[in-house]
């Protein structure tokens, strides 16, 4: 795995051993961040289920303000930690090792979001108790943007009772990328 463009380009990344993350492939990142890179700049980035780190340092590199970090297992964070100081994005990044949802009600009041990126472990439903925290939530603004990489079964059709509106789908061979934003934003002519 390693980062794409930015200031890190071409940096290797370390990831766990094992089963216990499942880092998204660099292909799949690339197309992410296709989508979304050029809104990177100056921006306040979430990573959620972060794994080994690689979408929020690939946020980092591409110019994002700050990037938060949020994974339970220590040894996924030991490895986020040493990725970013390897990478030279520590400065800029604030690593969380708890439960997603301790760490969204700590951040509570603290921060706004403009990305939430979420990666959880497929098809246990934690995407939606996320979603459920996020519609009455401050950390994010009208138009933040939701990115929630799932399994291609996943069920969204419960956003809409959320205050939420799937914006946009990008499916892959095995899993998809659903981008969400809240619904119902007034334009402004």
């Amino acid at each position: 795995m390693r980062v794409i463009a930015g200031s890190a380009k071409r940096l290797r990344l370390k990831t766990l051993e094992g089963l216990d993350t499942r880092p998204t492939t660099d292909r799949i990142k690339e197309t992410l961040f296709n989508m979304i890179g050029p809104s990177m700049y100056d921006c306040m980035f979430l990573d959620l289920f972060s794994g080994s780190g690689g979408i929020g340092i690939e946020a980092l590199s591409r110019g994002a303000k700050e990037a938060v970090f949020v994974e339970n297992n220590p040894k996924a964070m030991a490895c986020i930690k040493e990725n970013l100081k390897f990478t030279h994005l520590d400065a800029k990044a604030l690593t969380m090792t708890r439960d997603v949802m301790n760490a969204l009600y700590q951040l509570e009041g603290e921060k706004v979001f403009d990305f939430v990126f979420m990666d959880p472990p497929y098809d246990r439903g934690l995407e939606k108790s996320v979603l459920e925290y996020l519609a009455d939530s401050e950390l994010i603004y009208e138009d933040t943007v939701i990115i929630v990489e799932a399994s291609k079964e996943t069920d969204f059709s419960y956003v809409e009772k959320l205050g939420f509106e799937v914006t946009r789908e990008k499916l892959y061979k095995t899993n998809k990328h659903v981008f969400l934003e809240r619904s119902g934003k007034e334009e402004i002519c």
